[in-house]
């Protein structure tokens, strides 16, 4: 089977007791039950602590935040279970963190998640690329491989469209060419896509719109942090658009787009990802900061991305026009 992985993939070193936002702080940890035994098995003072703050819901193991901090995070910033035993006896969760592995059966995805403040640096501004290699295993996919072929091809073009146009072109042409592979998938014919008659297109049906409704579409999501809810609550005049913008589109590409392999749905996920990067742009502040703090508050939230993935076809703030408006320069 092959793995691919971005270049800047292996540069990435956890900051440990120097991260600005650990990953320690503010949400439960999962624990996966080989490791939930490992814990509740343990001798000596550390086993007793972690005996008593493993919690079940039914649904699985975790760490239940302490003041808003797991109870394992010690005050310099690092892992007691890792200072005591190694980096080996992490859960699954903490010790793969924010390594992403996408497995599609035939061929592997490796990638770096944006709530990582590191991995966001890395992200943000290194230079992009990819490296393929071969590795042992695989097994027949249990995807349809028709509509793979078609999201595999459409992404290197969702790619190439986002590195070849400026800004103010690209991000109104990928919401328009969404819509034209969507097509396809649905079962229509490949039609040739044409920028400058798409861009035509889409100033016609532009609709001027105010970022006042998407702020409130965001501000209706689970808050994680009173950071967020006080950055939503911010008005502040859009910056220009700069290369970081393109960065997180590139990796909301990467990340999202074969992901429709699962339900043959395109648009919404475009829609997610063009709708952020018009909220990022008018947030004050340090943008690659912004940027970690949105995929902190969203991506690690299934029922915030569920509820984006939804409002994509059911909220005024994402209707295309309205869209387009927030888009077009």
């Amino acid at each position: 089977m092959y793995q691919t992985k971005p270049t800047y993939y292996d540069h990435f070193r956890c900051l440990a007791g120097h991260c600005p936002d650990s990953c320690c702080q503010e949400w439960d940890v999962d624990v996966d039950d080989d490791s939930a035994a490992r814990y509740q098995a343990l001798p000596g003072p550390l086993g007793d602590r972690l005996r008593e703050k493993l919690k079940n819901d039914g649904d699985g193991w975790y760490l239940k935040i302490t003041d808003r901090r797991c109870p394992m995070w010690r005050a310099d910033g690092l892992c007691q279970i890792q200072h005591e035993l190694g980096e080996e006896a992490l859960c699954q969760v903490c010790h793969q963190f924010p390594r992403l592995r996408h497995d599609y059966g035939d061929f592997l995805e490796l990638g770096l998640e944006l709530s990582c403040p590191e991995a966001a640096r890395l992200i943000l501004t290194q230079p992009w690329d990819t490296v393929t290699t071969e590795i042992p295993g695989g097994e027949d996919p249990d995807y349809d491989k028709d509509l793979m072929a078609i999201l595999l091809e459409s992404w290197e073009e969702a790619l190439q469209i986002l590195h070849d146009q400026p800004l103010p072109h690209a991000l109104p042409l990928l919401l328009l060419y969404a819509y034209r592979v969507q097509d396809r998938i649905d079962g229509g014919e490949k039609i040739p896509f044409d920028p400058e008659s798409e861009l035509s297109f889409a100033r016609k049906h532009a609709q001027p719109s105010p970022t006042d409704a998407l702020r409130q579409l965001y501000l209706s999501l689970e808050l994680l942090t009173d950071r967020w809810r006080d950055l939503l609550s911010s008005p502040d005049a859009p910056a220009p658009w700069q290369e970081h913008h393109r960065a997180f589109l590139r990796y909301g590409i990467s990340r999202y787009w074969l992901q429709a392999v699962s339900d043959w749905d395109l648009v919404c996920r475009v829609k997610l990802l063009l709708s952020a990067v018009i909220l990022l742009r008018h947030l004050p502040g340090d943008p690659i900061h912004n940027a970690q703090l949105w995929s902190k508050e969203i991506e690690n939230s299934a029922e915030n991305v569920d509820a984006l993935l939804d409002a994509a076809y059911t909220h005024p703030a994402l209707t295309d026009t309205r869209l387009l408006g927030m888009l077009i320069e």
